[in-house]
């Protein structure tokens, strides 16, 4: 079986002059080195192709593989992410990971959490503002967290991030919908552990693969899993299995959001607790950085003994069972 590769290459996007927090989501040729030889490991023939353009010259010349494994980040608008599956559906050429629609909505923190509540699965109060003009309207209750409603890798977030007061809310929406052009979602602030549990599987077959809690230190945007934190995670953040009582609530609460969703395959799903440790679902990344190394995917596989290559596999299986039911394209 032929597997493509679709992937954001990071250091591509930096020669051409884009800013570092512009793709933090993109990868590195690491990652992409590591998947295609776990792929190959695995007993694939792999082909790299690239990122949207080149997806759209290899079509367009006639090639053609059996599926792709598509990690490509995108980089205008909310569909970004949902750009390369989108195009594969026309050419009806199956792929890894999650269609073009539930992309979409899994990067639209506020559709996400509204799809998740309406299944029943716990999350904070929210609401979704696209100028400091909404601010006069809520009447929700400070401390707040406020972030872009469609960041990744925690882009936007800083210790400015939790707000006290309506003039600090005014300043951070004023700030987020100025710089990075995009509404900006506010929640009930959450003051409890943080944990992110990784997933495989697709509906019912979806399975926990480990709950990892992460801790960040105090000195670091004031413990907040920030872009900071996490672009300096070795010396801002350390990571903990979840012990048994909080990973048998936070696994419950993550798949019931999965399936909500109806994320495939592989991925993420992260919560938080409040001060009486019940978990609410913060977001999901039905794209999870696959370093090999940095990424918390693969952090937390390894810290329940399942290697880089059987996380791969373990995806793979997922994707290939249900490719070849065809019940879904």
């Amino acid at each position: 079986m032929r597997i493509g590769i679709t992937y954001d290459l990071k250091d591509d996007y930096l020669k051409a002059g884009f800013a570092p927090e512009d793709v933090a989501e993109f990868d590195s040729i690491q990652t992409i080195d590591a998947i295609d030889f776990a792929l190959r490991k695995l007993g694939f023939e792999t082909e790299r192709i690239g990122n949207i353009k080149d997806v759209v010259a290899y079509l367009a010349g006639g090639k053609r593989c059996d599926a792709v494994f598509n990690i490509a980040e995108g980089l205008y608008g909310f569909c970004r992410e949902a750009q390369i599956p989108a195009i594969l559906d026309a050419y009806r050429i199956p792929y890894v990971f999650s269609d073009a629609l539930v992309l979409g909505v899994a990067l639209h923190k506020g559709f996400a959490k509204a799809i998740v509540a309406r299944a029943g699965v716990s999350t904070a109060e929210y609401r979704v503002v696209s100028s400091v003009k909404e601010i006069d309207q809520l009447a929700m209750r400070f401390p707040l967290f406020v972030k872009p409603v469609g960041g990744g890798t925690g882009m936007g977030i800083d210790s400015s991030s939790i707000v006290y007061d309506s003039i600090q809310l005014h300043n951070v929406v004023a700030k987020i919908v100025g710089k990075y052009h995009q509404d900006a979602i506010i929640e009930t602030y959450l003051d409890g552990r943080e944990f992110t549990v990784g997933i495989t599987g697709t509906g019912d077959e979806s399975r926990p693969v480990a709950t990892m809690e992460i801790l960040v230190d105090k000195e670091s945007d004031m413990g907040i899993y920030s872009y900071k934190s996490k672009q300096q995670y070795e010396r801002c953040a350390s990571y903990r299995l979840a012990d048994e009582a909080a990973r048998i609530k936070c696994e419950q609460v993550a798949l019931g959001a999965w399936k909500a969703l109806g994320c495939r395959d592989g991925g993420r799903i992260d919560l938080k607790m409040d001060t009486d440790e019940h978990v609410y679902f913060l977001e999901v990344n039905p794209l999870a950085g696959l370093h090999p190394i940095d990424s918390d995917l693969p952090i937390l596989a390894r810290m329940v003994g399942i290697g880089y290559d059987q996380l791969i596999g373990m995806i793979m299986n997922s994707a290939i069972k249900r490719i070849a039911g065809r019940t879904r394209a």
